[in-house]
């Protein structure tokens, strides 16, 4: 009995995984340009993404951003003067659904100005789900190389409400970077609990022009 219980749990897992992710999402193609809006708990910004800069990096960003993937989703890490993080779904099977579908490779085509937006990875294929904005002009980032990986293509800018991203709460600075897999396992719980300043993303969606 407790066997048959035990394939029926993983069967619903599978289930609820199934309706929450799908792979033929992550063959949607984005326009050549297109323009979104994120509001966040400091207020709005617009972005402008642009193929030309990585087209498979803008193809992941407009699959996220279409699927309603940026909801409710916390501002984690906010260095000042470097960066701010964000892109750890507060649902756990979502999380890991998206987060285990790398994308391809690419050279760093535009430089990491102040207010242009880049995937964050630790590897070859591992831009993902989680993006981080330029808090100033970190050009040492075009050429970084690690992992196997050199530098972090621009996906897209911040084209308006800038203001707004330079509010984003700061004061944990690279803490909750080292606590990403608390985040990912226990979610906005752990983090509206032990972190109440973060801000967070409370929905993205595409602007039509």
């Amino acid at each position: 009995m407790k066997k048959i219980y035990v394939i029926f749990c993983l069967l619903f897992l599978s289930a609820c995984a199934s309706v929450k992710f799908k792979d033929k999402w992550l063959t949607k193609q984005a326009p050549e340009t297109f323009k979104a809006r994120f509001e966040t708990t400091q207020g709005n910004f617009d972005i402008l993404a642009k193929r030309e800069w990585s087209p498979a990096g803008v193809d992941r960003l407009y699959q996220l951003i279409t699927r309603e993937y940026y909801q409710d989703v916390a501002i984690f890490r906010v260095v000042p003067k470097f960066v701010a993080q964000f892109g750890i779904h507060n649902d756990t099977v979502i999380n890991n659904a998206w987060g285990k579908k790398g994308i391809i490779d690419e050279p760093v085509l535009k430089k990491n100005a102040k207010m242009t937006i880049a995937f964050a990875r630790g590897g070859v294929k591992t831009r993902s789900n989680q993006i981080f904005i330029n808090l100033k002009d970190n050009y040492r980032l075009d050429t970084l190389a690690y992992s196997g990986v050199t530098g972090f293509p621009v996906v897209a800018e911040v084209v308006d409400g800038k203001e707004n991203v330079l509010k984003f709460y700061n004061g944990y600075g690279d803490k909750l970077g080292y606590k990403q897999d608390s985040i990912s396992k226990f979610g906005n719980t752990f983090l509206r609990e032990k972190y109440p300043k973060v801000d967070y993303i409370i929905k993205a969606y595409i602007l039509k022009d």
